[in-house]
């Protein structure tokens, strides 16, 4: 099930992606990155990324924004947005596709510089926990 892609204010998801931006910690890429989403209770969630002196330990925006989800009471996202160091749309790394993939399905709807799209698209044939034996 897709959410309806006009549904979102997305100004309003730029705006909180850009403030989560400004507080990113890119001392050593200088490449900051902010991520809002809106949950499917209404609450809007964000992130920013953070980086480590040992490169492989950074964290994505996405992991931020997800953490906060879970920590403010779970639910599924809905819309999506992620913004560069210029407040820049910026489309989800793989490994941050398949994390956001858990959390809102084929149906989150991303804003991407080409335009809004379904992480369907841009993760197609995704492998998540249905695929899982139980």
């Amino acid at each position: 099930m897709t959410a309806e892609l006009s549904e979102a204010d997305w100004e309003a998801l730029r705006v909180t992606a850009r403030e989560a931006m400004s507080r990113a910690y890119a001392p050593y890429s200088g490449y900051p990155v902010g991520a809002a989403a809106l949950v499917d209770d209404g609450r809007t969630v964000s992130g920013c990324n953070v980086e480590n002196a040992s490169f492989g330990l950074g964290l994505c925006a996405e992991c931020g924004l997800v953490s906060q989800l879970q920590a403010t009471g779970g639910g599924r996202l809905t819309h999506f947005v992620c913004v560069d160091g210029r407040g820049e749309p910026l489309v989800p790394c793989g490994r941050c596709r398949q994390l956001l993939y858990e959390f809102g399905g084929p149906g989150l709807v991303l804003e991407t510089p080409a335009g809004l799209l379904p992480l369907a698209d841009m993760l197609p044939q995704a492998f998540g926990p249905d695929h899982l034996s139980r």
